[in-house]
């Protein structure tokens, strides 16, 4: 998945790019803006993959967690079933949702980061005086991506060839060994491809002067946070590790201590990753400007195939585990499903946080693709072209600043009820075929799965709408009516807010999820225990938040972002200040 992903997302960009050279067929010429224009035609490509990781990431949660949060509550708690037990009806559903959100859906999010990160870079650079003269300068961030792939695939060798599993703790380590072994290879291999692929100096802007060896920094920056944060998620969410441990102990008191340990775990993990991503930022600004920040966000997703191939582990794993349990082969067997299930939630959790960082550099470099365009020179509404500049403390700007950071928690709102609304369903509908046919709990009878699937496809559907509503219309309105000025306030107060939302949900629901995992292996009573039922409460609870709410909110950033980098030109009828503030002046 990880090397098909990636493969497809850079071949069709390149041809993207080929086809759109036959209509710009001069865009080396610095008399004509050609070379520029074809760069923001080409960001559709972004804005198409981000709309569809909607699609995937939204509705697959909402679908995937309504069928896991109604399973578990009629089956674990009320009828003392296990897990996948075939007598369940929701547990095909919560199968099929295993797919639909944690495979299809991140596979998405994350070919729309990559799609994202690879337009940013290169409207950023087109519009340099001295990268937009080559077309080897302007394809340097699909040549990270290219040099990328050879490098997973030497890595994976590495995994499957050089490293021997005798045990179930090797499982982990395997896999996350290849997360280092990925980012050592990438460090000497980009250096490679930025000494061949950009001139010793250049200039960003006309302003701001870089070298090849400061844009590999960049990379190098962004390269290795992406590792810090996949294993800061590791240390809060693994069971291995002692933040885990101490929820697993709160549960001996009841579900309310599980829940509060649990948010502060979640809470305090954001610390590393933003300091982390902040200071990656600062260097990686200072060093090439805005083109600087989106080469940090190429630098996160060079090694995507090997952290996209963690990720989809741990589904695939546990969908093994669901038909291992199903067709009853054997306690052996669901042993060594289990075993793998947890090595594989923990790494799925390490690709989620992933996916959050790469969200943040991708949506700032998205950002500056915004900010390149409208700020350098922005046209005003008779066509002329007047300097702009953002000034925090502007009333537009400080004002989007604040409902910029109010949109998450709208939009989290929106797709946790949706799972709660959706799963009162699926809850409904197992206790009415228990009650209506016992003969399904004896093991007599069939129960009917097709119907909890339809009510988990009918509910992704149908509760999709509003959040996605919100995400796309938000930039367009702010944009026309509040102008420019305003929508970067709002860009801006969305990502501080949403990327730290989305850590603190990501790793409080996966840390619930290993609770509850921590103590079905034996700790504070096992199974069945007053402990046990208090984790899969918690369990229950941090699901929306770990595979709906959290992982979406990359989705609301990034692709608020791509939408105004795609209408960014088409705002300059409005203003920077848009119709409201022409409606001010002119009375």
């Amino acid at each position: 998945m990880g090397f098909c992903l990636v493969s497809l997302a850079l071949l069709t960009l390149y041809i993207l790019i080929n086809f759109f050279r036959l209509y710009y067929d001069d865009i080396y010429n610095p008399l004509n803006n050609q070379g520029k224009d074809l760069y923001e035609a080409v960001a559709g490509y972004g804005l198409g993959g981000s709309s569809i990781a909607l699609f995937g990431r939204v509705g697959g949660g909402i679908y995937t967690k309504a069928a896991d949060v109604g399973a578990d509550l009629t089956g674990k708690l009320e009828f003392n079933i296990p897990e996948d037990d075939a007598r369940n009806p929701a547990t095909i559903a919560d199968n099929v949702g295993d797919n639909v959100g944690d495979i299809a859906g991140m596979g998405a999010d994350l070919f729309g980061s990559f799609a994202e990160a690879t337009c940013a870079a290169m409207v950023i650079a087109s519009q340099s005086p001295d990268l937009s003269r080559e077309w080897a300068y302007l394809c340097l961030p699909m040549n990270i991506c290219a040099v990328g792939i050879l490098v997973c695939v030497i890595t994976s060798f590495f995994a499957t060839n050089l490293m021997s599993v005798s045990k179930k703790e090797d499982i982990e380590n395997v896999l996350k060994w290849q997360i280092i072994i990925s980012t050592v290879l990438m460090t000497p291999a980009a250096f490679a491809v930025c000494w061949c692929s950009l001139p010793e100096k250049f200039n960003v802007t006309a302003t701001i002067p870089s070298k090849r060896w400061w844009v590999f920094f960049c990379i190098f920056c962004g390269l290795w946070s992406g590792m810090i944060i996949g294993y800061s998620t590791d240390y809060y969410t693994s069971n291995a590790h002692a933040p885990v441990q101490e929820v697993a102990k709160a549960c001996t008191t009841g579900a309310a201590t599980d829940i509060i340990y649990g948010l502060a775990l979640g809470y305090k993990s954001n610390i590393i990753p933003v300091i982390c991503m902040a200071v990656s930022i600062y260097v990686s600004f200072s060093l090439a400007g805005m083109f600087g920040i989106a080469m940090a966000a190429i630098g996160v997703l060079s090694t995507l195939p090997i952290s996209l191939t963690i990720d989809a582990y741990g589904p695939i794993c546990d969908n093994a585990g669901g038909i291992a349990e199903m067709a009853h082969m054997g306690k052996h067997i669901r042993e060594r499903t289990d075993a793998l299930d947890a090595a594989g939630n923990t790494t799925a959790a390490i690709g989620k946080g992933f996916a959050i960082g790469s969200a943040l550099f991708v949506s700032i470099a998205l950002f500056g693709a915004f900010v390149s365009e409208k700020f350098h020179t922005t046209l005003n509404g008779s066509g002329q072209i007047v300097a702009a500049q953002i000034d925090i403390l502007e009333p537009f700007i400080f004002a989007g600043l604040l409902i910029g950071a109010m949109l998450p928690y709208w939009f989290s709102a929106m797709t946790m009820k949706s799972v709660g609304k959706a799963a009162f369903k699926m809850v409904d509908e197992v206790r009415r075929q228990f009650t209506e046919h016992p003969e399904i709990l004896e093991g007599k009878a069939l129960p009917d799965y097709a119907r909890c699937v339809e009510i988990s496809t009918k509910a992704a559907l149908h509760e999709m709408i509003a959040p996605g509503c919100l995400v796309l219309l938000t930039p367009l309105v702010v944009g026309y009516i509040f102008g420019v000025k305003a929508l970067a306030g709002v860009l801006v107060g969305s990502i501080i807010s949403g990327v730290q939302l989305a850590i603190s949900m990501s790793n409080t629901g996966g840390a619930w999820d290993n609770t509850k995992k921590y103590i079905e292996s034996g700790h504070y009573g096992g199974k069945r225990s007053e402990a046990h039922k208090a984790a899969v409460v918690g369990d229950t609870v941090g699901d929306p938040l770990k595979d709906t709410s959290g992982p979406s909110l990359n989705i609301l950033i990034k692709l608020m972002a791509i939408t105004s980098v795609v209408f960014a030109r088409s705002f300059a009828s409005a203003g920077t200040g848009g119709f409201i503030e022409q409606i001010v002046h002119s009375a």
